[in-house]
């Protein structure tokens, strides 16, 4: 009875943490790694920064297309605006002008 007590006594530990360990485990990594973990966490604040910087792009931008808008819109039309966008359409130029030629730039906010 000595050799039955001993076994149970360490028999049943053993296999208790064998099952408990590989669950507790399993939870720790998921809490960590899973789909709303601390890992997922970090990286959805790294997005959320990226995002909101390009937001403020996108916003500069829309405000200074909002500005050149208001200037060839209403009853007057500013002479700058106006002479700026014929030139660029018909690809004229006066006589006595100097013209530098860049190169096209990429993106809707070359003009």
């Amino acid at each position: 009875m000595d050799i039955r007590n001993f076994l149970r006594s360490l028999v049943l530990p053993v296999s208790l943490y064998g099952v408990v360990g590989p669950v507790a485990g399993y939870f720790v990594w998921h809490g960590v790694n899973g789909q709303s973990g601390l890992k997922a966490g970090v990286e959805y604040e790294q997005r959320i920064g990226e995002l909101r910087q390009e937001l403020d792009t996108l916003q500069a931008e829309r405000s200074q297309w909002e500005r050149k808008i208001g200037l060839i819109r209403g009853d007057m039309v500013d002479s700058d605006i106006l002479d700026e966008q014929a030139r660029a359409l018909l690809g004229r130029v006066h006589r006595n002008e100097v013209v530098i030629l860049l190169p096209p730039s990429s993106g809707p906010a070359g003009r």
